[in-house]
């Protein structure tokens, strides 16, 4: 999801200056290990993760196969439908229930929200009208009284269910538990109607405007995630916080109007009885340049026009390994489509729908999203996909696999969640930073690109330091899904500045290979914050728990000085202070005197030009507890003109002013 739709907080960082007293310690505790919660702990006990941050020799996941079929009434804006649910139960553990996903119950009045969540419309949210486990009715209207009895609280009734209810997770309990290393099929049919309207905001799911074009996005029962983590994954969606999803193969028919054009997750599988010959004719020349072709132009609306003849159509669309399925329609759509082409995998087409009238939010929305594909694909593993649609509608900032609700100006955001999480699929509820964070910070990366520069991530880390000690800021390490206030700088913003100090001391090359180790290795699968640091330490070579506890589990910062600097026998020492909790290595920007002895620069020291040079001690200096260092300079007899503390402003700082000698 784009930060655009996210509350701006950027306000809340101007944090009052802390009292000269409040940071008058002279010693401090440094933290050099990574907090180990009971969860992950019982995870590397069992082997299903690895403290090298790979998978576990005994690693598994639950995978969940759909076949649905859908119908939309447009006047009644009604989506009703079936599907069959195929639950692989893959791990070590029985399934005494099934927890399901039910994200259409945001729009009931009563249904729990989080700030700054405002539905566009309140409606009568997903309506289960029946369902079966492996061929056996299930009970949608138990006797609630006898909900009692069993272990851990579940009942003993055959069946019974709190589907129809008010909130957005909803437990099937079974009479008898779906053993590990097998399979059951759930089938559900269900409806509701897509919401639409104005002013609704802190959520997705705005599906609809007036009843020409819908968005049809988490619509369907999903079954939640059954891990070695947590077992069931049973937070509810409550607006800003995204998901966390199974993979599966998804088998998806769309019963809409004849004329009315669809793009969907997945590829289509029978364009001949959905599209005109002219639109099939034309899509077999989209791979043959870079050169945006139109499918279905303005002119051609209608049957026979716009798609095949007929009163209503059914779209089928079959997509593999995916973690979620979204799809788009609407009457007047234009249909264009062009490509990009994958390292090492060859073109792929990209589509785009859009109302004739919102051309130009879309005259750059090839261009934007072709680069990401190519740029992430390079720069992290190849796109996994077949194909990428671009979707108009009221929505234009939201991430499915394959389908992205954006026109150009989210393109190359959106895009990129190709990667996470539709690729690496960590929990985006509890740990937004793992997709959202990345995300922002590749956009960086991308944009330079795009504009033919290096990027420029100097001064990032170093904004920290304003924010540091706001008592709304919750550690990323928080459960986002319940952030509050400032889930937008937790989620979004600060982990492009974490990056950018972690850049600043490994080198921002070094972290780019590390990330896409990681992502190689966690390709379809569904990391931890703990696989992803472990990951990174292992590609590094560092050990850096004291990195990862001050960034992902505090609000600390550096907030380091220069507090004096001396010149005897040819050498100078700078005395550095820091009097933040967080540490950070010794980087000192050293301009030498015009003339003197021959410069002889330390081992330790980097070239800038002629007469500078940046010189790093590194974090252990801080590791005994003293709050102040002596960095001895020895260039050889040349004397020390100017010195300035994190030269690059990579390090959280409250005040940047007193980094540099002479002041001023």
């Amino acid at each position: 999801m784009t930060a655009r739709s996210i509350v701006v907080l950027t306000l809340l960082a101007g944090a009052a200056s802390v009292p000269a007293a409040a940071s008058a310690q002279s010693t401090r505790a440094v933290r050099r290990t990574i907090p180990m919660t009971d969860m992950i702990q019982r995870a590397f006990a069992a082997g299903t993760r690895d403290s090298t941050g790979a998978p576990g020799r005994n690693y598994w996941q639950t995978r969940v196969d759909y076949s649905i079929d859908a119908r939309l009434d447009p006047l009644t804006s009604m989506l009703s439908g079936t599907e069959t649910a195929t639950i692989h139960n893959d791990g070590d553990q029985e399934m005494p229930a099934i927890v399901m996903r039910l994200d259409q119950n945001i729009f009931r009045g009563e249904s729990p929200r989080a700030y700054p969540t405002v539905p566009s419309e309140n409606t009568d949210g997903m309506m289960i009208d029946s369902m079966s486990l492996d061929g056996e009715a299930v009970d949608l209207n138990p006797d609630m009284s006898s909900l009692r009895g069993r272990r851990g609280g579940m009942p003993s009734v055959a069946r019974p269910t709190l589907v129809n209810g008010t909130q957005t997770s909803a437990i099937v309990v079974l009479p008898k538990p779906i053993p590990a290393k097998s399979t059951a099929e759930l089938t559900v049919a269900w409806r509701f109607k897509m919401a639409g309207g104005a002013g609704g905001r802190g959520h997705r799911m705005t599906a609809r405007w007036a009843d020409t074009l819908f968005q049809a996005t988490q619509w369907y029962p999903r079954v939640a995630v059954f891990d070695d983590l947590s077992g069931w994954d049973t937070e509810l969606y409550l607006g800003p916080a995204e998901f966390y999803n199974n993979f599966g193969r998804f088998d998806v028919r769309l019963d809409v109007p004849a004329g009315w054009l669809v793009g969907a997750t997945g590829v289509l599988q029978n364009p001949e009885e959905v599209l005109t010959a002219t639109a099939r004719e034309r899509l077999t020349h989209v791979l043959d340049s870079d050169a945006t072709r139109t499918i279905v132009s303005a002119d051609e609306e209608g049957p026979g026009k716009a798609t095949a003849e007929g009163n209503r159509l059914t779209w089928h669309f079959v997509a593999d390994t995916v973690n979620d399925f979204a799809w788009g329609t609407a009457k007047h759509f234009v249909w264009q489509a062009t490509r990009a082409t994958i390292p090492g995998k060859g073109p792929i087409p990209v589509n785009m729908l859009y109302l004739p009238g919102r051309a130009r939010l879309y005259e750059n929305a090839a261009n934007n999203a072709r680069h990401a594909l190519q740029f992430y694909s390079k720069t992290w593993i190849p796109y996994a996909f077949p194909q990428l649609t671009l979707l108009d509608g009221p929505d234009a900032g939201m991430e499915y696999p394959m389908v992205i609700m954006s026109n150009q100006g989210a393109a190359d955001h959106e895009a990129g969640h190709s990667w996470w999480p539709m690729t690496v699929s960590g929990d985006e509820t509890r740990y937004g930073w793992m997709d959202e964070g990345f995300d922002q910070y590749m956009n960086i990366l991308s944009a330079a690109d795009r504009d033919g520069k290096a990027p420029d991530l100097d001064g990032m880390g170093q904004r920290y330091g304003q924010i540091s000690g706001n008592e709304l800021e919750p550690p990323m390490m928080w459960d986002a899904n319940y952030a509050g206030t400032m889930y937008s700088f937790q989620t979004y913003s600060k982990t492009p500045l974490m990056l950018s100090m972690l850049g600043g001391i490994v080198g921002d090359s070094a972290v780019w290979r590390a990330q896409s180790e990681y992502a190689k290795e966690w390709r379809f699968k569904h990391p931890s914050p703990w696989d992803w640091m472990f990951s990174m330490q292992r590609s590094l070579g560092r050990d850096l728990g004291w990195f990862w506890y001050y960034w992902l589990f505090t609000t600390e910062a550096v907030d380091g000085s220069i507090q004096n600097v001396t010149t005897a026998g040819g050498r100078t020492t700078v005395t550095v202070r820091e009097d933040g909790q967080m540490p950070s290595p010794v980087v000192l920007r050293v301009r030498l005197a015009a003339s003197g002895p021959e410069i002889r620069p330390p081992a330790n020291a980097v070239r800038v030009d002629d007469r500078t040079y940046d010189v790093t001690f590194p974090v252990d200096v801080w590791f005994g507890g003293s709050r102040t260092y002596d960095a001895v300079l020895d260039f050889g007899g040349r004397g020390v003109e100017q010195v300035a503390f994190d030269p690059r402003g990579r390090f959280p700082d409250k005040d940047p002013s007193d980094n540099v000698w002479p002041r001023g």
